[in-house]
């Protein structure tokens, strides 16, 4: 299986012969969606269509933030203009009605005729929720709120994890191998410092991917020290995450790669000696003594990263996991043994995909 086309966190859709018209181009709008995962956020990656006699005139996605959102590159796509007048726009998520770095969604279909909109779900934003259709409906459009409903907000989970919990979507992602150890005993280590490899170069690539995906990656202080990781994305293409590092006491030199400046990386520490930081590095003052985990939640909430993937170590998962904030797991499990080691965390969750790659066995579970 492609990795470009393996999509490992969404449930199976439903077949196609057993939707409704409106259904099925409710499911293109998510399809073309996916291609701004990772270039659209703070906004939410929408999939547009316009429909006109019962064939696709118009689509589009939401362009890299601060470009042009999935109804305008929709309706900039029909050839034949005079159409709109008699064509259905089909969308995610409710049309915005103001305005940010662009206008408003709504005041263009109005302007341009377009006599019915058919929305997946409504927008959480305090600056939208419902104030789209109340627009579009007093324009005088036929408006019809939650088609594929469900799979719509699959689709927005960071968007709307965001919005609703004040909190960014989390990924908890690790490699354990087939006795259950995400790491060895330190006296199997090397003197250098680097990872200690569980799954093959397939399955790491794909963890690139992933990073590519999502604005932030947080790890601890003790995974940084053993194993040096650049946590960059040099297996994949697109946008480096920030890195979110865990210091409490600056253990970290700056002949890591985590303090190299090549991404934005915020240090969260409780040492406010400013002469300690790293020049290039931001860093925040916490309380490590209580309620990390919604701490870091309330940081990265204010950085407006909508989602983060954990990569480690044992004591920032657990950590995750007792404070029940954490929405996916995404587990590799390689062929290889420790016997002793660091043992794996065990959440409870519901497991929403298993799959092989190579040698691995990957398993996605879902906090619901």
């Amino acid at each position: 299986m492609s990795i470009n086309n393996l999509d490992s966190t969404n449930s199976i859709p439903s077949q196609s012969n057993a939707l409704s018209a409106d259904e099925k181009y409710m499911q293109r709008c998510i399809e073309i969606a996916k291609n701004g995962l990772g270039t659209t956020a703070p906004n939410p990656m929408v999939g547009a269509v316009i429909v006109y006699n019962d064939t696709i005139i118009g689509e589009g996605f939401t362009s890299a933030y601060g470009g042009s959102h999935a109804e305008v590159n929709a309706i900039n796509s029909v050839k034949d203009s005079t159409l709109l007048k008699n064509a259905p726009i089909y969308v995610t998520l409710e049309p915005c009605s103001h305005y940010g770095k662009t206008p408003p969604c709504a005041d263009l279909i109005v302007k341009m005729g377009i006599p019915k909109v058919v929305i997946g779900l409504k927008d959480p934003h305090e600056k939208v929720a419902g104030n789209g259709i109340k627009k579009l409906k007093a324009a005088g459009c036929e408006v019809n709120v939650g088609v594929l409903e469900q799979d719509c907000a699959e689709h927005h989970k960071r968007f709307l994890t965001f919005f609703t919990k004040k909190r960014p979507y989390i990924i908890l992602k690790w490699a354990e191998t087939s006795d259950g150890f995400i790491a060895p005993e330190s006296i199997k280590r090397e003197e250098e410092k680097k990872p200690y490899w569980i799954t093959n170069t397939k399955s790491r690539q794909l963890a690139h991917k992933w990073r590519s995906e999502e604005p932030g990656i947080l790890v601890g202080t003790n995974t940084v020290l053993a194993d040096n990781p650049q946590l960059n994305i040099r297996q994949w293409t697109g946008k480096a995450p920030t890195r979110i590092v865990l210091d409490r006491n600056l253990r970290i030199s700056t002949d890591f790669h985590v303090l190299d400046g090549q991404q934005k990386t915020i240090v969260c520490t409780q040492i406010a000696d400013t002469t300690k930081y790293t020049k290039g590095v931001t860093y925040k003052i916490l309380n490590f003594e209580s309620q990390l985990p919604q701490q870091l939640c309330n940081l990265m909430f204010e950085e407006q990263l909508q989602s983060v993937i954990i990569e480690g170590g044992s004591q920032t998962f657990q950590s995750f996991i007792d404070a029940d904030l954490w929405d996916e797991a995404r587990i590799f499990r390689g062929a290889s043994e420790f016997q002793k080691g660091i043992k794996a965390p065990k959440p409870t969750g519901r497991i929403i995909k298993q799959m092989e790659i190579l040698t691995d066995q990957l398993t996605i579970l879902r906090n619901d």
